[in-house]
């Protein structure tokens, strides 16, 4: 049986692998974060940027809050352990 630090690394590449996917494949990626209200999340573009974006209910929709510069966007890289 394996222990909860093997799960959570086994989770941990596979949300990688997913976000590696949608972004070659020209499709933004969405990070969610507890820095964030509920409603909010970071959207990852393929061309590197990021922005803060608000979720509507539908989940369906959104609207972008803020386009982050490029010192922000090196920081959510750090504290997410992104590649670009």
């Amino acid at each position: 049986m394996k222990n909860l630090s093997e799960i959570e690394l086994i989770g941990s590449n596979a949300v990688k692998k997913l976000r590696e996917n949608k972004l070659q494949k020209g499709l933004p990626f969405m990070i969610n974060s507890k820095n964030l209200p509920s409603n909010q999340a970071y959207l990852e573009y393929p061309n590197g940027s990021i922005a803060i974006v608000q979720i509507y209910k539908s989940a369906q929709d959104f609207t972008v809050i803020k386009e982050l510069d490029i010192y922000e966007v090196s920081k959510i890289r750090t504290w997410y352990n992104l590649s670009k």
